[in-house]
């Protein structure tokens, strides 16, 4: 077996049996294999071992291995942009990826809105966030994640799927499904005050190092790269 095809056999696991010890079924965690600095063949393999779902965080990468990948017939993937989205780059966003989990004020989302092309399904967005309260950390503020929430779920143009967080790193497990927790009890509240609806289901937290203790508080989506794909190698400067 390849060996990306054996590492995604390995998180899987990983995720069933965090889902077996809190009591969950593994079909309520979703995989979503971040394939930033890997190339369209490492893709291709993943998707050849059943991976689905991709997850890019810059965009014109992202939008090199989306052309890739359909020039070679590779299809039925779902791509999710998931690193800071700059106004200049929402356009090429809106018409070419399925999801947008950065999304963290009304500006970026009424463009996204207004840019997705009508013959597509509307765009899958997820606020980003800042649970930390780094100010130099991307994210809404949790006190105003309701607020934001509100506004995005009336564009015409999205689909409003739940939140997604990227905490620090926590020195043990323990702390980082306390941090985790406190996500899912945004989520929650959130979810409540807009009323229930059934398409507000995604609470996307967890990578490679800690998606137990997320999935142990609760998240939906793990995003997961180099348990996947391997050490990423950057380029100098990059």
């Amino acid at each position: 077996m390849a060996t990306i095809a054996r590492n995604l056999q390995a998180v899987r696991e990983r995720i069933a049996t965090a889902c077996a010890r809190h009591g969950r079924e593994p079909s309520a965690v979703r995989l979503l294999a971040v394939s930033k600095t890997f190339g369209p063949e490492a893709v291709a393999e993943a998707a050849a071992a059943g991976q689905t779902a991709f997850g890019e965080n810059y965009v014109q990468e992202g939008l090199a291995k989306i052309a890739a990948l359909r020039e070679a017939g590779v299809t039925g993937l779902a791509w999710h942009c998931i690193g800071p989205l700059q106004r200049n780059k929402t356009r090429a966003v809106a018409e070419a990826f399925d999801w947008v989990q950065s999304v963290d004020r009304l500006q970026i989302a009424q463009r996204l809105s207004d840019q997705r092309p009508a013959h597509l399904a509307p765009l899958n967005v997820c606020l980003q966030v800042n649970i930390d309260g780094a100010p130099t950390k991307a994210g809404v503020p949790p006190e105003e994640a309701l607020a934001l929430a509100r506004a995005v779920a009336a564009l015409p143009r999205l689909r409003l799927r739940g939140l997604m967080a990227i905490p620090d790193p926590a020195p043990d497990p323990d702390t980082a499904r306390a941090v985790f927790a406190r996500v899912a009890a945004l989520f929650a509240e959130v979810r409540a005050a807009l009323g229930n609806p059934v398409d507000f289901d995604t609470l996307s937290m967890g990578m490679s190092d800690d998606l137990e203790p997320a999935i142990a508080a609760g998240s939906t989506m793990v995003r997961v790269g180099s348990a996947i794909f391997g050490r990423r190698v950057y380029a100098p400067g990059g």
